[in-house]
């Protein structure tokens, strides 16, 4: 592999050309969206989430489009996790019941005779939040019960949040996240229940895989909306924590576009930047981030690549960000900010993210060594994603209104 690493405002950019090619896996591939987006069709109260066009600002930072998918609106959990975690429920829930999930219903699977053994279907999890919230409240759209932990830190808001979106019981635990993934396992094993976890490992990937491939509907009606506009992203930057989104959202593009497969970029929390650690390393591993890592970014702080996402964000990433918190903060008073007559996009720390990147990119001037090295000029199109909204109201109100974590002086 080679690489080069460059900083600038405390940001730190690493290039490179893969000397690996792992397949994309199966589920990361066009069939494998139109399973979920099949499934997620059934779901009260689905729709496709909104692709928001904000040209005012792309003119002011020198593109030709940026466009943003606003997950804050996905089946009112103001984050787009629900997508991955119900459509595993649903998978998990056929198997234990002997059903073909190609050919089973929703509305088959809430039947009389299968209401009472669903019921008896436990599950847990551990989660920053989003994940979380989208497990409880999949736990209430099929009746099953749901136990959730989260990480030392963690805002009482989200575990609320998480609460209020389902039948599940909450627990805010001592442990990193990583200890708390682990302490998940541990009660699933001793207890019999449904392990729902939005990270791989060794010996537990069936799982993610079905958390991934519903994640990939989000993909799909990107694409697809970007097609009924007749534009053609070149430049797709993309938040990672374990890197299951990323590394999904990424597969899928890979697939789909082929050749022409946008120009990617990760972007991850410097306290837990694990993919940009695991590709400096250069052998192709992945590796891990010890201790307990502190961020704004909830949802991405993560110390550990997801096992079988690692390759395809190792093999059809060509940029990784390792960014401070102010960059995520930026991020959202930009989107909050609604440049001219630009929609306000109302998005979270985590959702931000890759927006405090992009536009610190373009329009500093420290960073123009950078921008020219990701090819971003007139002609880029750029697709973002706002996985999540204010997910924490006091934090997001820190941020935006009174200006916690400013971006540093020019």
């Amino acid at each position: 592999m080679e690489k080069e690493e460059k900083q600038a405002l405390g940001i730190h950019v690493i290039s490179k050309t893969s000397a690996w090619k792992a397949e994309i896996p199966e589920a990361f591939r066009q069939d494998a969206a139109l399973a979920s987006r099949s499934f997620h069709r059934q779901l009260a109260g689905y729709q496709k989430t909104e692709l928001v066009a904000l040209p005012a600002l792309a003119a002011s930072l020198g593109v030709k489009a940026i466009y943003v998918k606003d997950e804050s609106k996905r089946f009112s959990l103001n984050a787009f996790k629900g997508l991955g975690g119900s459509y595993a429920m649903f998978r998990i829930l056929c198997e234990s019941l002997g059903l073909d999930p190609e050919k089973t219903t929703l509305e088959e699977l809430q039947k009389e005779e299968n209401r009472d053994k669903i019921s008896k279907c436990v599950f847990v999890t551990a989660t920053d939040g989003n994940h979380g919230r989208g497990v409880s409240w999949a736990g209430g759209v099929f009746g099953c019960p749901v136990h959730v932990y989260m990480p030392v830190g963690s805002v009482e808001a989200r575990a609320q949040a998480i609460r209020n979106a389902g039948p599940a019981q909450v627990t805010i635990t001592d442990k990193s996240y990583d200890d708390t993934v682990a302490f998940a396992m541990e009660q699933s094993r001793k207890n019999g229940w449904h392990l729902i976890q939005d990270t791989a490992w060794d010996g537990y990937e069936t799982i993610p895989s079905w958390i991934i491939q519903g994640y990939l509907t989000m993909a799909s009606e990107a694409r697809e909306q970007l097609k009924e506009l007749g534009a053609e992203p070149t430049h797709l930057f993309l938040q990672a924590g374990v890197g299951a989104m990323a590394g999904g959202v990424l597969g899928y593009f890979a697939d789909c576009c082929g050749e022409k497969k946008p120009t990617t970029v990760i972007v991850e929390p410097a306290a837990s930047d694990c993919i940009f650690r695991s590709v400096k390393a250069g052998d192709g591993r992945a590796h891990s981030v010890e201790g307990s890592p502190v961020t704004i970014m909830a949802g991405l702080n993560c110390g550990t690549p997801c096992k079988i996402t690692w390759p395809v964000l190792r093999d059809y990433a060509e940029f990784y960000m390792s960014c401070p918190d102010f960059v995520a903060a930026h991020g959202m008073r930009v989107y909050a900010a609604g440049k001219g007559t630009d929609p306000v996009i109302v998005s979270g720390e985590s959702g931000a993210a890759t927006m405090g990147a992009l536009s610190l990119v373009l329009a500093r001037e420290e960073m123009r060594e950078i921008r020219e090295a990701m090819g971003l000029n007139e002609e880029s199109v750029i697709l973002l994603f706002s996985s999540e909204g204010d997910t924490d109201p006091e934090g997001y109100r820190k941020i935006v209104e009174e200006g916690a974590y400013p971006t540093p002086s020019r």
